[in-house]
């Protein structure tokens, strides 16, 4: 049933164009390792990801570490798993969230993005065409991330044991020395910042799934963080946190922050940017926009000299336009976030209890 991006078939038939899927759908047959196997590898996988270190199709991609070693002094590593239902939403799909959300995960460390392994779990009955799409996407995501998928695997599973399609994907990137982000640097004073709407994507998927009776234009914020995080590091290069706001929200990461920092997070609520289709949903729903999932959105936190030059420098930038400045950090009470709300009251926002969505990534 596990079937890697490798096969036994002579590179130079491979270029030739060789084997081309004809099937409609997924089989057992292309987990098996046999021709139908080749096939797709040759056709939907080579054919989206093709570059030289992926085309000699071994069981691994060798990169020279003379190359990583220039870019800094670190290595980052990250994978992650996306089983978002269903496939294709407003302004994106599956495969874009998988190349975008490593990227990102890679880029708020500081660190370049480089490389993305992609592992495929397809159910069997998954037309051939929706995995086209998908690692189209993919490609088209990584070309603008500036990454490059390198290697991966493929399984097929019986019909009913996966929702379609599941995509993994890991992801290495350099760390250029000096750059110290961590949870646990947060100091009184700190501005916080966002880089844009929040809430986005979670709604995205509300609407895919037609759970809400709404005529609106929202679309997923999903897009790649990586040249952002490094216009923020060339006008700050000591960012104290940094992370993206995917499950959870801006919420979980705050909250992630004070405790690491054992500090305390006061919110704006005037200053939080959220579309007025996104406030409407979460209040049909009942839902807290604070806690939606983003995929496109980061949250710094950075000294107070730095936040006007580093919003400045944000709204310049395509991924940054809606910047803005939404809090501080204050020394007590330590490890809780609080919101000074638009009616001049406050709370507490704690971290998640239960889950709000169900499959947003």
């Amino acid at each position: 049933m596990t079937a890697p991006f490798v096969c036994s078939v002579p590179l130079e038939d491979m270029q030739r164009g060789r084997g081309k899927v004809r099937d409609a759908t997924i089989t057992l047959a292309h987990g098996s390792g046999g021709k139908a196997m080749r096939d797709l590898i040759r056709d939907v996988i080579l054919g989206a990801f093709n570059n030289p270190l992926l085309a000699p199709l071994e069981d691994q991609a060798v990169i020279g570490l003379n190359e990583l070693a220039s870019g800094g002094d670190r290595l980052a590593f990250t994978t992650d798993t996306f089983v978002v239902h269903p496939l294709f939403f407003p302004g994106g799909d599956i495969g874009r969230l998988a190349v975008n959300g490593t990227v990102n995960d890679l880029a708020v460390s500081g660190a370049r993005p480089l490389y993305l392994s992609c592992g495929l779990v397809l159910e069997e009955g998954l037309p051939v065409e929706t995995l086209r799409r998908v690692t189209t996407s993919m490609r088209e995501a990584a070309d603008l991330a500036g990454v490059l998928v390198v290697t991966g695997d493929t399984k097929v599973v019986e019909r009913g044991a996966a929702d379609k399609l599941f995509i993994n994907t890991a992801g290495i990137g350099v760390v250029p020395a000096g750059v110290n982000i961590s949870a646990s640097r947060a100091r009184a004073g700190d501005k916080v910042i966002v880089n844009g709407y929040l809430g986005d994507h979670g709604c995205a998927i509300l609407l895919a799934r037609n759970e809400l009776a709404l005529e609106t234009d929202v679309e997923t914020d999903c897009q790649p963080l990586s040249g952002l995080v490094q216009t923020m590091l060339s006008v700050c290069p000591d960012i104290h946190c940094l992370r993206d706001a995917t499950r959870g929200g801006l919420a979980t990461v705050l909250n992630e922050f004070a405790q690491s920092s054992q500090a305390a997070i006061r919110l704006n609520e005037n200053a939080l940017p959220i579309r007025e289709a996104v406030r409407g949903a979460c209040e049909i729903l009942g839902l807290d926009p604070l806690y939606l999932a983003n995929e496109g959105k980061l949250v710094a936190i950075a000294p107070a000299e730095f936040a006007d030059p580093l919003v400045a420098a944000m709204r310049a930038h395509t991924c940054g336009e809606q910047a803005a400045i939404i809090g501080e950090v204050v020394e007590a009470p330590a490890g809780v976030v609080m919101l000074n709300t638009g009616f001049g009251g406050g709370r507490i926002v704690d971290l998640l209890v239960g889950e709000q969505l169900p499959r947003i990534c």
